[in-house]
């Protein structure tokens, strides 16, 4: 048995029940072919062996006989192909059960990185302490390292005209934050901007360059492969660990193919919109938060600035069914 027929006995051994070395060059599972004995789970009659050169497999209980590399192929399409790409480079010309195919060598066309017109603008994290941005959002409780994430645009309007015709007149033009918003790529498809004038009507303008990529901060950023948490707002997201958040419109998450994820709405029972919107994700299914009653404040921002352990506070009141109803109208006040 050759060193890459080893290797990838060891790396297919996963997906084999009962998998276990019985001795030098050979080995003993129970046969993913068949499914082995349905009456007795424990007995595995499925053996990879060698003669020689070749690697075979054969099943005392279906009858099946194969070589390693058709065995490979049948049972994982994706393992068969690096299999046989190493046996190609190793320049293995093929013993008595075993043809190397010539591997199929794909060159795909290399991808530019498309302009991010947030370069133009300067990052928080490089503005003075004492600039209005940069204090309103150390304010907030945002660490050094996000604030490398945000930007700071002197002239919103006339900025956005620029790259994307959206406001007819730029006269009494204002200096906002720049929240980017990306593929899971890094790509940016969309911005929103957050004003610094505590007396504007828009506190949140949200400028899309790619009108069907969905509202959504913090794509980049997440793991499809843990829980994802979807709050209502970019700078309330900074502080929760693999969360994306709502830019203004719901967005149906469904479409994602996400196994697991929880809405995260903010702490406000009398709030006749967001009681709405928590009744539809529950009657869906779907998991939520719904906040204790010792927990006063709105939002994650202002949690995290009372001192409350938001991660302990998020992970121990996670509701959904049944139970989510019960808790969902103790909760709400309208």
């Amino acid at each position: 048995m050759d060193i890459i027929d080893s290797k990838f006995i060891g790396l297919v051994s996963s997906r084999l029940d009962r998998f276990k070395k019985v001795k030098a060059n050979l080995y003993n599972f129970r046969c993913p072919i068949c499914g082995d004995s349905q009456k007795h789970k424990n007995k595995a009659r499925g053996y990879f062996y060698s003669v020689k050169l070749n690697t075979n497999f054969k099943c005392h209980n279906c009858g099946a006989s194969l070589s390693f590399n058709n065995f490979l192929k049948q049972i994982d399409s994706s393992l068969h192909k690096q299999y046989v790409m190493e046996k190609f480079k190793e320049g293995f010309a093929g013993g008595k059960n075993f043809v190397v195919e010539e591997p199929e060598f794909a060159f795909n066309k290399p991808k530019f990185r498309k302009k991010d017109i947030c370069d133009e603008l300067v990052k928080i994290s490089e503005l003075n302490t004492t600039h209005r941005a940069k204090k309103y959002l150390i304010n907030r409780g945002i660490n050094e390292d996000t604030l490398r994430k945000l930007y700071y645009c002197p002239n919103f309007k006339s900025w956005t005209n620029k790259h994307k015709k959206t406001f007819d007149n730029t006269k009494n033009d204002d200096q906002r934050i720049i929240i980017p918003l990306r593929h899971p790529d890094g790509q940016l498809f969309g911005y929103q901007g957050r004003s610094l004038d505590p007396m504007t009507k828009m506190r949140y303008i949200t400028v899309m360059l790619d009108q069907k990529a969905p509202k959504l901060y913090g794509l980049e950023k997440i793991n499809t492969q843990k829980p994802i948490y979807i709050l209502e707002g970019p700078f309330d997201s900074l502080f929760v660990e693999n969360s994306v958040a709502m830019c203004g419109s719901d967005v149906d998450i469904r479409t994602f193919g996400w196994s697991d994820y929880i809405w995260v709405f903010d702490n406000e029972p009398r709030n006749r919109e967001i009681v709405n919107r928590i009744s539809k994700v529950i009657d869906r299914g779907d998991k939520v938060v719904i906040w204790p009653r010792n927990i006063i404040e709105k939002d994650v921002n202002d949690m995290i600035n009372s001192g409350q352990n938001i991660t302990e506070v998020l992970e121990s009141n996670v509701y959904s069914g049944l139970q989510a109803k019960i808790k969902f109208n103790n909760w709400k006040k309208v």
